[in-house]
């Protein structure tokens, strides 16, 4: 994945954010948190943003999966400050939606993350539920 567009970088165009403590057992030899562990806190914002925004409980009688994860590790980040992640709706299809997160400690950049979720039925790909497309606007990344 090429490095983010600038535009990307900016906090304030995300709706939505929580903050993760970092476990000392996270931590790499070089006393940095391993880049394991910070995709973890990722998948944890991409939650924590889907029950914020509602979707999960949209999802009624469907299941959701990442199909696409790019993450680009712009710093380092350190035990035991508090980290940022910031999450978006970037762009809305028939049954995936793309994500776009920032993940920041001390007012630093530490990764840039996009991934595609798709909604899945048992026979696979469903269109997204119209709840969701009804209140997905706020959920977007901001001008």
């Amino acid at each position: 994945m090429p490095k983010p567009d600038p535009a990307l970088l900016d906090p304030a165009r995300y709706p939505f954010f929580s903050e993760i403590e970092p476990r000392f057992a996270d931590l790499d030899l070089n006393m940095h948190i391993n880049n394991v562990a910070m995709a973890a806190y990722l998948e944890d914002g991409r939650v924590r943003f889907h029950r914020a925004c509602g979707y999960r409980d949209i999802l009624s009688g469907f299941s959701s999966m990442i199909v696409s994860l790019g993450i680009e590790y712009l710093g380092e980040g350190h035990y035991p400050d508090t980290l940022q992640v910031h999450s978006a709706v970037e762009r809305v299809g028939r049954s995936s939606h793309g994500l776009v997160q920032l993940l920041r400690q001390n007012g630093r950049l530490v990764a840039f993350a996009r991934s595609t979720m798709v909604a899945v039925g048992e026979d696979g790909p469903e269109a997204l539920p119209p709840d969701f497309l009804a209140g997905v606007e706020e959920w977007k990344l901001r001008s």
